[in-house]
C-alpha cells in the first residue's frame, strides 16, 4: 500500500510493507520537509557520501523502492523507516 502524508502542505511519498509492519518513507521527501531546498536529490547524495566516508552506517542500510515520481513515473528513491529516518535527522 503506497500512500501520500503531508507535514506543513509538503508531500512525502510513503509505503506500507506489510511482512514486516512498517511504513518506509521517501528520504528526499522527509529532506524536502527539513532542509529548504530545489536539489534535494544532491543534498542526499552529498549527505550519503559525507556519512559513510565517516563510518555512519544509517545511509547504508537505506534501500530503494520505485515510488511515484511527481512527474507521474516510477522511480527508484531511497526510503528509511521511522528508525534510520530518526537517525538520519540526528547526523
Amino acid at each position: 500500500m503506497n500512500s501520500i502524508k503531508l507535514f506543513e502542505s509538503k508531500k512525502i511519498r510513503s509505503s506500507w510493507n506489510e511482512e514486516e509492519e512498517k511504513w518506509y518513507f521517501s528520504i528526499v521527501d522527509i529532506i524536502g520537509v527539513l532542509a529548504d531546498g530545489t536539489n534535494l536529490q544532491v543534498y542526499w547524495r552529498v549527505l550519503k557520501k559525507r556519512l559513510l566516508s565517516e563510518g555512519n552506517e544509517t545511509a547504508t542500510n537505506c534501500n530503494g523502492l520505485k515510488m511515484e515520481a511527481p512527474a507521474g513515473k516510477m522511480r527508484k528513491t531511497d526510503i528509511g523507516d521511522t528508525e534510520q529516518l530518526l537517525r538520519l535527522i540526528q547526523c
